[in-house]
């Protein structure tokens, strides 16, 4: 089968389009065929091991001079191929989506899936709309929910709401009955506001930081602000969730990068600050994915698809996202 492969740190022209052997599913597993994987910014970071302190802090992804798999790529939507030894919930011709996280294999003709990262895919979405979800929908359902405990009336402010998983939290926000602001780019404006967003914070015009306003939950995607300049526009029982963030630096991998805020953020929370919430690796769940799913088959959400690209152009997908910052979500067509 063909595969996009990476055998070491680097750029995207590490990744090469690959002929490896196709998996077989083991006991508790099926075997996809992949229609369309999305691109995520865990892609990049895995690509060029950065941070390089992820390289330690996470033996499961990091190796010492490369990916610890060769194939990349995590969201995957497609149909059942075959199934193993005691698989009953699914059958060949099943349509599913899923997350391999620390799996990988996404960026592949065929992929081996453990029950435990599939769902059946939401009825009404195509292939590359239902592929885009898994790993952003499930960490702004997460984010908000969970973490932020977001309930009718509050005020959401959230902090890359043009970014894979800022597309989903403006939404998933909105559901929950939320009074909701985005920050996001002048380029981006017009699309943070056709997902639901109330007000639009344009960052190159105006610091949120600075605004005056003050807000129940604060969503930070990208860690551009620090926690003492976030805490200031909390309302007194606020939450501020901190959910990964960064961006490139241009090819130049980082030591630390976000995770010197998602750090600060664990030891002000350890410090008994109930206002600060890290969010780190939210697992892949079907829970989540079937509470996903009824939002999307409601209407409620949809996948915001910046563009497409076809297996064979999959480094220029990944470059695209990195680089040149893409807004919304970048899916791999297979």
């Amino acid at each position: 089968m063909k595969a996009i492969v990476q055998q070491r740190y680097g750029s995207s022209q590490m990744l090469r389009l690959r002929d490896v052997d196709r998996p077989s599913p083991a006991a508790g597993e099926v075997l996809v065929r992949v229609r369309a994987a999305a691109v995520n910014a865990r892609d990049w970071h895995i690509m060029r091991g950065d941070p390089v302190l992820a390289r330690l802090a996470m033996p499961s992804s990091f190796g010492r001079s490369g990916p610890k798999r060769p194939v990349r790529g995590s969201d995957f939507a497609g149909v059942v191929e075959a199934v193993g030894p005691g698989v009953t919930e699914y059958a060949p011709g099943d349509e599913v989506y899923g997350d391999l996280r620390e799996d990988d294999g996404a960026f592949a003709e065929y992929a081996r899936v453990p029950l435990g990262y599939l769902a059946r895919k939401p009825a009404g979405l195509t292939f590359a709309q239902a592929a885009a979800v898994p790993l952003a929908g499930t960490t702004a359902l997460a984010a908000l929910r969970d973490a932020g405990k977001v309930r009718p009336g509050q005020h959401v402010l959230i902090n890359g709401a043009s970014g894979g998983v800022g597309t989903f939290a403006v939404q998933l926000a909105k559901v929950f009955g939320a009074t909701v602001t985005g920050v996001c780019s002048t380029r981006n404006a017009e699309l943070v506001a056709e997902l639901g967003a109330d007000h639009v914070v344009d960052y190159t015009r105006e610091d949120f930081t600075r605004s005056g306003g003050r807000y129940d939950v604060l969503l930070d995607l990208v860690g551009n602000r620090s926690l003492r300049a976030c805490r200031r526009v909390l309302a007194a029982d606020g939450r501020l969730v901190i959910a990964g963030g960064g961006v490139s630096g241009g090819g130049r991998p980082s030591l630390v990068g976000p995770m010197a805020l998602v750090i600060r953020a664990n030891l002000a929370a350890r410090l008994r600050d109930p206002r600060i919430v890290p969010l780190e690796n939210v697992p892949p769940s079907p829970r989540s994915l079937a509470t996903l799913r009824e939002h999307l088959e409601a209407g409620e959400i949809t996948p915001a698809v910046d563009r497409t690209f076809p297996l064979d152009r999959a480094a220029e997908a990944v470059r695209y996202l990195e680089i040149d910052h893409a807004r919304a979500k970048v899916v791999i067509t297979v």
